[in-house]
Parts: C-alpha cells; structure tokens; sequence
C-alpha cells in the first residue's frame, strides 16, 4: 500500500466521522430547541440546566471530533473550541442568579469566539473533504450572532433561552445541510470512481 492509498482510505474515514458527527449535532440541537420552547419554557430550573448543557455538549462535540479527526494536538482549532465552551458552561452556571442578562452576555462572547474558530476548522477541512461552505457560514453567522447577544445583553427582562434557541435551531440547520453535503460528495466521488 502506498502513501497516497493510505491518504486517501484516511480522509474517507474521517469524511464518514464527519457524516455522523453533523447529523448526531443536528439532532442534539434540534431536541435542545424543541425543549426550550416547550418543557424548558414554563420551568426556570429546566431553562437553567438546559442552558449550561448546551456549551458543555459543544465542549465534548469537539473534544470528541478533535481526537476522531487526527487528535487534538493536529486540531488546534477544536482543542480551542473544547476550552472556550467549556469554560463558557461555568461562566454561565455562575452568572444564572445574577441576570439573565449577564446570561446572554456569556452566551454571547462564546458564540463569537466559538463561531470564528468553527469557520477556521471548516477553512482547514476544505481542502481534504469539500462541502464546508455550510459550516464555513454557520461559523460567520455565529460570530455576528454573538455579536448581537452583546448588545441585547442590556435589555430589560430579556430571556436567555428564548435568545439562544433560535441561534441554535440556526445552527442544527447548518449541521444538517453540511452532513447532507457531505453524504451526496461521496456518492458523488463514488460514482466518478465506479465509472473510471
């Protein structure tokens, strides 16, 4: 077996991890969604526990996906991400009997630097597997959104959960569309390699 052989049986397993790893992150945000809009709404302890498990199920996405794509000391990016988001889920477990403000405040500041090192893993992963223009516009659009969090921070009587659900439910779309992206590229690289 040769090296490029080797390359090349490398980045089709790590383009099936990447398959699953979008589409498990599709349905965690989706049902984290649909509970804060129904269960979590009417229950502030529920809303309170949602909102640490959020960034502390993105800190073991990506801890887990740094270690299946190569290891984190090769995924510097997510080695970052792993970190911010989990020190994001204390900021937040502390700032809960303060406001909701300084809530979203957290959520905030997370979902930009989060967001700007999302697209940097995407940039990178472009070149060995394609279809990251998803992921690469979900980082941006993280980044902006947090961006905006900052600002509503001030508002009076603003809810963290109704804040963040729809970044979230942004962001199961965008994990969605990138697994789907990404299943229809290896049919596709398959067919080309079939009719070769």
């Amino acid at each position: 077996m040769n090296d490029q052989t080797f390359d090349i049986r490398a980045v089709q397993g790590s383009s099936g991890w990447l398959k699953r790893y979008y589409i498990a992150r599709f349905f965690f945000s989706t049902a984290w969604v649909a509970l804060a809009f129904t269960v979590a709404k009417d229950s502030p302890a529920i809303a309170a526990v949602m909102l640490v498990i959020y960034p502390v199920w993105d800190a073991l996405a990506n801890l887990v996906d740094g270690q299946r794509s190569g290891g984190l000391a090769r995924n510097k990016t997510q080695l970052l991400n792993f970190i911010v988001s989990g020190l994001t889920a204390l900021a937040v477990g502390a700032t809960l009997s303060r406001s909701m403000g300084a809530v979203v405040l957290v959520f905030g500041v997370w979902a930009a630097l989060s967001g700007l090192l999302q697209l940097a893993t995407a940039v990178r992963r472009w070149k060995s597997f394609g279809a990251q223009w998803a992921m690469i516009l979900s980082g941006a659009q993280s980044a902006l959104a947090g961006v905006l969090f900052v600002h509503r921070a001030g508002e009076p009587d603003i809810s963290a959960l109704t804040t963040v659900a729809p970044y979230a439910a942004v962001g199961a779309f965008y994990f969605l569309v990138s697994g789907i992206w990404l299943i229809g590229s290896d049919l596709r690289r398959g067919a080309r390699s079939a009719a070769a």
